[in-house]
């Protein structure tokens, strides 16, 4: 069964274009988002890379750390960085881990049901589902999870949106609603009476009985 809403993610330790990592140690007290590949080199993937790195400074101010993880070597990742900012002009500052052994892809098993791996010879195609986004928690625990096929890029503003929505829900009773961001109002959890709600957020507006909106509280 692959991992699932709350489980604890995998520790692992591997090499990575910044060195030697220990995934539960780097994550500390941050949320950290994996988004995994597989191969280096190819178009797609490039286009994604090259997003994450224009978008660190955005993950920095949430707390939040970028892995990349790619079935090839450190070596190739190194290679294919130069590559990464030349296409988005902005550094690929963020550690891309070896996943060549596919440990980190089968312990958060993001490989194809029917995969069948050749020991020589391994395309993209083999690896295809490793293609999947985690976010995860300062608890270690998977908070969110994306799997895209391999002919659709990401869309990073909606991975940026949904990590602010993460954050934004984490250990309070309201929610999001359909294509919320921040500063939009919040959805009251049907938990929280309708006095209590109104005393804690201030007016409600309520749509129906079980929907009743709020401004988000600030932070």
């Amino acid at each position: 069964m692959g991992l699932r809403i709350n489980d604890t993610a995998p520790d692992f330790t591997a090499d990575s274009t910044a060195g030697s990592l220990s995934f539960h140690d780097w994550i500390g007290d941050s949320y950290a988002i994996i988004f995994s590949h597989p191969r280096d080199f190819t178009p797609v993937c490039t286009t994604e890379f090259g997003a994450v790195a224009q978008l660190v400074p955005e993950f920095a101010k949430r707390k939040t750390k970028v892995l990349g993880v790619s079935v090839d070597s450190v070596a190739d990742h190194e290679k294919w960085k130069r590559d990464i900012e030349a296409f988005s002009g902005a550094p690929a500052d963020f550690p891309i881990i070896d996943d060549s052994s596919l440990t980190v892809a089968k312990a958060y098993d993001m490989l194809p049901a029917d995969y069948y791996l050749p020991t020589e010879g391994r395309t993209p195609a083999h690896s295809a589902t490793v293609r999947t986004v985690f976010i995860i928690g300062p608890d270690k625990k998977v908070r969110l999870t994306m799997t895209y096929p391999m002919s659709v890029g990401r869309n990073f503003a909606e991975i940026l949106r949904a990590l602010d929505a993460v954050q934004a829900t984490d250990g309070v009773p309201f929610a999001t609603p359909a294509n919320w961001v921040p500063g939009q109002d919040v959805i009251v959890a049907l938990s929280v009476p309708t006095d209590q709600a109104t005393e804690r957020y201030g007016q409600l507006d309520i749509k129906l009985p079980y929907l009743r909106f709020a401004k988000q509280p600030k932070a």
